[in-house]
C-alpha cells in the first residue's frame, strides 16, 4: 500500500472519506459481464492507467489544462467500469477543473491537490483490483511454508 493512504489510515478495506475504493458490486457486475476477457481488460485498465496518470502530472507540470482533459476522462470511464469509483471521482474533478480553465484560459493550478493525491490512490486501487481479480497471486509467497501459530 502507497505511503499517502497509509498516512490517510488506508487499511485492507479501503476507505477514503466513508467511501470504499472499489465498489465490489460494480466489479462483479463487470467481471460477470467481461467473463473471460475480464483480466485481459483489467490489464488494459493497468496499462491505459499509468499512461493517464502520467499525463495528468505531466500536464500539471507544464499547467495546460487542455492537455489534462482527456487524460482524466479517459481514467474516469474506465475506472468506473471496473467500480473504481473514488478514482473515477477523482479522475471527473480533475477533468471538471481542467475543462473550466481551458474554458476561461487559465493554468490548472486549482487541480494540484487532486493531481498530487491521484498517483497512490491508482496504485492501491489498482493493486485491490488485481488481488481480487486473481487472489492465488497474493497468496502465491506462501505457499508450502507453514504459519509461525503451527
Amino acid at each position: 500500500m502507497t505511503p499517502y493512504l497509509l498516512e490517510c489510515g488506508v487499511g485492507v478495506d479501503a476507505m477514503i472519506g466513508g467511501d470504499p475504493l472499489v465498489n465490489w458490486a460494480s466489479f462483479g457486475q463487470a467481471r460477470s459481464e467481461l467473463g473471460a476477457n475480464f483480466v485481459r481488460i483489467l490489464g488494459y485498465f493497468r496499462e491505459d492507467g499509468v499512461k493517464s496518470v502520467s499525463q495528468i502530472e505531466d500536464a500539471m507540470r507544464g499547467q495546460s489544462a487542455a492537455a489534462m482533459v482527456i487524460p482524466a476522462h479517459t481514467l474516469k470511464g474506465e475506472a468506473r467500469q471496473f467500480g473504481a469509483d473514488v478514482l473515477a471521482d477523482m479522475a471527473e474533478e480533475i477533468e471538471t477543473i481542467a475543462r473550466l480553465c481551458v474554458e476561461r484560459h487559465d493554468t490548472p493550478t486549482n487541480a494540484l491537490e487532486q493531481v498530487v493525491k491521484l498517483r497512490p490512490l491508482f496504485e492501491s486501487t489498482l493493486e485491490m483490483l488485481e488481488r481480487e481479480a486473481n487472489p492465488l497471486v497474493a497468496r502465491r509467497p506462501a505457499f508450502g511454508r507453514r504459519s509461525l501459530a503451527d
